[in-house]
């Protein structure tokens, strides 16, 4: 007898060698779990009170809930004191698949030996990678895996001046890397063959355009392919190229001398629609025409966006925004503007990223100064905190998928560019 001794915890090995035991109790202690395999071996016992104790029935004791379900001996097994779904109920009544113990979290796997500023996925003829910029290198890389190291590796495919965006496409059945750096001009660059051949200089983009690039993205409208480039320069312009089969050619100048730190595509009541951001003013929203794009309006409150990344949840439109100065937030488009959602603190970030990996749905927020937070993404939007990651500097995060693996890449600014495993994890094993 072990009861009413107010005791807390008991040790997994407690009940070892005690193989002729016929009658235990734990009654009226404080016992809020026990240990996976605390009765193992006592096949002798005959009855077993477990009552009076403050049970909490999470994941640690699924295990128990499976014993009383297989034992042979009679079992008082108590209540459940908590959580709040299974307060007031008896052990006896609950069952393993009551209990959600599967979750899922991103490991360290891999640390790349060179920061790097943007990383965005691209797949090709079955093989999937990440495009990474590094303008300290003067370089973009190509992030590949490497079936016989069981690593990643990441050779630099082309050589530039400070790229500070290296942004894939597939064109006509070859891969396809927009160039856009700080000097030496922008430039399109193409694959001459299959995976490890080089790459060939395809043209020059935007010249007496674009001083400063600094993002690019680009979509597929009425049947073709549209580039677009956000400018930050004081004299620059933010530019829509469009794919004329041999390169892309200019297609409609968006604003001049508005220093443009980011664009997005994304799709508004049925028509394409562009979000272009701004550290002097308010984001703005274009609508497609048809043959070009036209201001309906901006996104209020917030002046000082550097960057708006969109996802899509039961046919709501929602935009994560990234500020200079201010808290990050969750917007939603309400048939004709976007409204405030929900507001995270976000003091020294500038990615503020949705993504989906391995069939579940995160927004990422970056941080400079502290863990970047990985958020679930909650019914109605709502984000919820899921852990933290040691991504130092962080400026891009890129899902990449091989088969049943899945794998986040963190691009760094001043710190080694980092990739994480997404892995699932039993909680009650």
């Amino acid at each position: 007898f072990i009861e009413d001794n107010d005791v807390g915890t008991i040790a997994p090995t407690a009940l070892r060698g005690l193989r002729g035991l016929l009658y235990l109790s734990l009654a009226n202690n404080r016992l809020e779990t026990l240990p996976r395999g605390l009765f193992q071996g006592l096949e002798t016992l005959t009855q077993l009170d477990l009552r009076g104790n403050p049970f909490q029935c999470d994941c640690r004791l699924r295990w128990l809930v499976t014993w009383l379900g297989s034992a042979t001996p009679p079992a008082e097994s108590g209540r459940c004191r908590g959580p709040p779904h299974h307060q007031g109920t008896p052990l006896a009544q609950l069952q393993p698949r009551d209990f959600h113990c599967l979750v899922s979290e991103l490991r360290p796997f891999q640390s790349l030996p060179f920061s790097s500023l943007a990383a965005e996925p691209f797949a090709l003829g079955g093989h999937p990678g990440v495009a990474l910029a590094q303008p300290f290198a003067g370089a973009c890389a190509l992030l590949e895996w490497d079936q016989l190291a069981g690593r990643f590796r990441a050779p630099t495919i082309i050589n530039g001046s400070s790229p500070v965006a290296c942004h894939p496409l597939q064109l006509g059945g070859a891969l396809v890397v927009v160039v856009a750096q700080l000097g030496g001009g922008s430039a399109v660059w193409r694959r001459a063959g299959g995976p490890g051949s080089r790459f060939v200089r395809l043209q020059a983009l935007g010249s007496g355009r674009l001083r400063r690039p600094h993002a690019v993205a680009s979509a597929r409208l009425g049947g073709h392919w549209y580039l677009g480039v956000a400018d930050s320069s004081k004299g620059g312009t933010s530019t829509l190229f469009r794919w004329g089969g041999r390169g892309f050619y200019p297609h409609q100048a968006l604003r001049p001398w508005h220093r443009d730190t980011h664009l997005e595509f994304l799709e508004l009541g049925g028509r394409p629609a562009l979000v272009v951001c701004s550290g002097t003013r308010r984001p703005l929203v274009y609508r497609w025409s048809g043959a070009a794009f036209a201001p309906h309006t901006d996104i209020p409150h917030v002046p000082d966006v550097y960057a708006a990344k969109h996802f899509r949840l039961r046919g709501h439109v929602f935009l994560c925004l990234t500020r200079f100065l201010g808290d990050a937030k969750v917007m939603r488009w309400e048939g004709s503007m976007f409204r405030e959602v929900q507001q995270v603190p976000a003091r020294g970030s500038l990615v503020f990223q949705p993504l989906a990996l391995a069939g579940q749905r995160y927004v990422i927020l970056g941080n400079d100064y502290a863990p970047s937070r990985v958020y679930r993404l909650g019914p109605g939007g709502h984000l919820e905190p899921a852990q933290e990651l040691l991504a130092p500097t962080p400026r891009a995060f890129a899902p990449l998928s091989l088969g049943h693996r899945h794998f986040l890449v963190a691009s760094s600014f001043k710190g080694a560019t980092q990739i994480y495993r997404h892995v699932t994890v039993d909680l009650g094993a």
